[in-house]
């Protein structure tokens, strides 16, 4: 089986069979006279750098261009990007400034999650509060983009052995916060990176 992913103009192609891939990238050229680009390096923003252990995922060109909008190349890195103990809630007082500025902000934020899974949670959950956040709201929105800049080239290692099974974990009491709800999180692996988190509706 060939994966073929196509994204406008970008096309992506992979498998095991070099002879396979070799004969769809001739059809792909004579057809629609594509251009063969070679080695998988960048894509939608995300850079493939490759080892003798595997392949790494990061989005660190698309996360300076962040920290250089939001003026925040210069801060100081934070260990965390959001306190354990931080309550966020929807409040009427104190009322940000710049909602749409918000907005963008969680919006182009929660697009590095796909290499990020450590802020996924963060983005979770300041984006509760896109319809009227407030000056707290957007200092959580700061403190992980700081954490951001202690290491803007991090992603995932997908290594080159090992097994291939999905396993996943989930812990009823793991993260549990008062803007989360009823919902147990859900955390799946994939050759020892993780693949995605996820919060489900418990039915207990």
């Amino acid at each position: 089986m060939i994966l073929l992913v196509v994204y406008v103009y970008g096309i992506v192609i992979t498998k095991r069979d070099d002879t396979g891939i070799l004969a769809l990238k001739s059809f792909h050229h004579t057809q629609f006279q594509t251009k063969d680009l070679g080695q998988l390096n960048y894509f939608l923003d995300i850079e493939v750098t490759r080892s003798k252990k595997g392949i790494v995922l990061s989005q660190r060109k698309y996360t300076l261009n962040l920290l250089e909008e939001t003026r925040k190349s210069g801060c100081k890195p934070c260990s965390m990007p959001m306190d354990s103990n931080l309550k966020l809630m929807k409040e009427d007082n104190d009322s940000f400034e710049d909602p749409e500025r918000y907005k963008r902000l969680v919006g182009k934020s929660n697009f590095l999650t796909i290499t990020r899974l450590d802020i996924a949670y963060s983005i979770r959950v300041v984006s509760q509060f896109m319809s009227s956040p407030i000056v707290k709201h957007w200092v959580a929105l700061e403190q992980i983009l700081c954490y951001l800049n202690r290491a803007p080239g991090q992603g995932p290692l997908y290594q080159n052995y090992g097994h291939t099974s999905i396993e996943c974990f989930t812990d009823v009491d793991w993260a549990r916060s008062r803007w989360i709800g009823d919902q147990l999180p859900v955390t799946v692996f994939l050759w020892e990176e993780i693949l995605f988190l996820r919060k489900a509706r418990s039915k207990v």
